[in-house]
This record gives C-alpha cells, structure tokens and sequence, in this order.
C-alpha cells in the first residue's frame, strides 16, 4: 500500500541508461508484487507453468532485471523481514480486500467481462514463502546479491542509500523517502509500453527519481514533517484520517508543526483518534530495524542455474531464455572490454 504523496514529491523522468553504474537497492516485496498483478492472461489468470505453479515472478526477475543488467545497472534485492505488529491490522484489511476482489473477479469472468475480471485479478496477488524462495535462487543464479532484512525492506534499502552502499531505492511507494532514502526510483520494473485501463489507448512509462531534500524543501518541511504528512495520510503502519489528502495535510504540518500539536487538530476538528500510538509510528520511519549488510558482490549469470530452473522446471520457453541470456552475455562482454580500454587509455 504504502503512503500516498500525490503530486506533492518533485519528479525528474529519467532513462535507464543514466543509471548505468549505478547500485540500485531494490524493495523486492514491492518490485516482486507488481510482477504477480501484471504478468497475467487477458481473463486475469496468472502466468503458470503446465503443473499450474505460478511462474509470474520469475519471469518478471528474469526479464526485468536482465534489461536493468544490460543497461549497466547494479541492482541489489532486499527483502522483507518479520512484519511489525503494527502492520497486523493493515494485513487483515489486505487479507479481506483480496477476497472481495476474487469474488469480483469470479463474477466478472461469469459475465464475460474479461476487462473488468482482469483488474479484480490484480488485486487478489499473493506472495508465498515458496515463491520468496524460487525468486532468490533465481536471482542468485542470474549474479544478482540478495540482503534479507530485519523487518521492512524498504526500510533497510533506504538506510543503505544512507550509508552510501547504494545510489537509490527502487520502488513504487514513497515510504523510501519517509525512511530517509536520499534518492528514489520509482517505474524500474514498469518501464515501457503500457495499455492506460478501461481505455484503448496505450502511454509510455518511464523511469522515475525523487530526491529527499529537494522534495523536503519545496514542500517547506523537514523529514520529521514529511513523516507527520504520511501518518496523516495513512501508513503501513495506520490509517490515515478520513477526509485529508496530500494537500490538506501539507497544510496542516505546515501550521502545527509538531506531532502533539498535529493529533490534537485532527481529534478536534475530524473527530479522529488514531488507532495506534502515532509516536511510536514516527519513530518507526524515523530509526528503523536495520542490519549492516556486508559486502555486496554481482556475479557473471549462470546459464546452466537459469535454464534448469526456469525451462526444466516452469517449462519457460528454451529458445526466448538463452536468446537473453546470450543478449545479457554479450553486451556484459562488450562493456566489461570498453571499461579496460578506457582505463588504459586513460
């Protein structure tokens, strides 16, 4: 879910070349996710392999971040630890979200509509320890490190940006910029050419970077502000007050400045309590769990790993994964050639 900035966060469109070089530290929750909504028939089933296992993450991994390798990107996945217990009711809503959507899907399907079935389909993904498990062999045969955090990925990536052990968080949800990330990436995994829902029309989706301080200082407010603006908004953490948008609240961190101050507006004048203990969620944004993840090392990609996993045992097409594979080696080789000619020319 993850807080919602609106327009308010100052958006430069980048490409994927300028990323070239570059350590990009990867919410693999959020990246893997979008992978399991996306990547589905046009009636919403899911992408699977004749055993019927979901396969929709693996060939989202594979695809993906085999375009972000041959753009010289480094990317580095992190993963979600133990959840907080604050998260234990937001996961209850999702839980029962998921099941109003498959029975909107169902019902859509019996009524032939595909459209409308595959939007309710989106919103039923889940993602099994069996499929955590799958996406991190894979990535380790495609060269590509893992770190496993202590709780929130998200969390652990941004304070890696902060260390200076990455360039950006990539993800789509802006918590990144709450947990301090200096720099976020959004639309990685979302590039290209996408069809615009519930219409005939197709638009370009391109890469996406926010910077902290400068979205901090136009909106006038500090981190502490732009962490009160997302409890205002609704975290993983809490729900937002009913009837506050990005603008409204901006407003109201503006002219409270303070937490107390702010909870006490809201109780007042939207007759709100929050339903967790807001400083505590502060707090959480502020000094998050976090493991120091040691060093980090990209390897060549395994051919032999990656054809058995992904054609022996999920019945990918043999031919499309080495064209790729092939692709990725070649253009790895090229770079890996100029890089040494450029050293010794220089």
């Amino acid at each position: 879910m993850g807080v919602d900035l609106g327009d308010l966060a100052v958006k430069h469109t980048i490409s994927l070349q300028s990323l070239s070089g570059k350590i990009v530290a990867v919410d693999a929750f959020n990246i893997i996710y979008q992978f399991l909504a996306s990547i589905r028939q046009e009636d919403g089933t899911p992408l699977m392999d004749y055993k019927g296992n979901i396969t929709a993450h693996l060939s989202g991994l594979f695809y993906r971040n085999s375009r972000l390798l041959e753009s010289g990107i480094k990317p580095v996945y992190v993963f979600d630890g133990m959840a907080h217990e604050s998260k234990g009711k937001v996961q209850l809503e999702r839980i029962e979200a998921k099941k109003k959507a498959e029975q909107r899907w169902k019902e859509a399907l019996e009524q032939e509509k595909f459209e409308e079935a595959r939007k309710y389909a989106q919103a039923t993904s889940r993602l099994t320890k069996e499929m955590v498990a799958e996406s991190k062999l894979l990535l380790d045969a495609m060269g590509i490190p893992c770190v496993q955090a202590p709780s929130d990925g998200e969390a652990e990536a941004s304070i890696m940006v902060q260390n200076g052990l990455a360039y950006a968080t990539a993800s789509q949800d802006y918590d990144a910029l709450m947990f301090g990330s200096p720099m976020l990436v959004r639309n990685l995994s979302i590039t290209g050419r996408r069809k615009v829902p519930r219409q005939d029309r197709y638009i370009m989706v391109e890469p996406e970077q926010i910077e902290l301080k400068e979205t901090i200082d136009s909106l006038g407010i500090g981190r502490d502000g732009l962490i009160f603006l997302g409890i205002l908004l609704g975290t993983d953490f809490n729900e937002g007050v009913k009837g506050v948008g990005p603008k409204t609240a901006l407003k109201i961190v503006k002219e409270h400045k303070t937490l107390d101050a702010i909870i006490s507006y809201v109780k007042e004048k939207y007759d709100y309590q929050f339903e967790v203990d807001a400083e505590e969620v502060f707090h959480l944004f502020l000094n998050p769990p976090y493991t120091n993840p040691g060093e980090l090392k990209w390897r060549q990609i395994d051919p032999d790993r990656v054809m058995k996993m992904l054609v022996q045992e999920h019945d990918f097409s043999q031919d499309r994964i080495e064209k790729t594979i092939n692709d990725l080696q070649k253009i790895t080789k090229e770079r890996s050639a100029q890089s040494k000619l450029d050293q010794w020319l220089g």
